[in-house]
């Protein structure tokens, strides 16, 4: 069963799915700046668009690119800015 998520009054949307190794989700985020929590490791992959990331413990903001990945460990925030649409895949665990 396929699970839809909203966040940020509808300006993020993403699918969850288990894959052969890891639940992971795809989703979309419309332009503008977020700042998300984790509860376990993820692996973020730009599929289109870009993302500028303030990771923890980073002191400067960074573009991910399509194809670009990065990851974030459990149980910290970070900050995304974006200027277009944005497609992605997230792995968890």
């Amino acid at each position: 069963m396929l699970t839809v998520n909203e966040y940020f009054a509808g300006k993020v949307k993403s699918i969850a799915l288990q894959t052969a190794t890891l639940p992971a989700t795809v989703g979309v985020m419309e332009p503008g700046d977020y700042e998300f929590g984790t509860n376990q490791r993820e692996v973020m992959t730009v599929i289109s668009g870009a993302i500028t990331a303030l990771l923890p413990n980073a002191k400067e903001w960074k573009t991910y690119n399509e194809g670009d990945s990065f990851e974030i460990e459990a149980n910290v925030k970070f900050q995304v800015k974006l200027d277009i649409q944005t497609a992605y895949f997230c792995t968890y665990g």
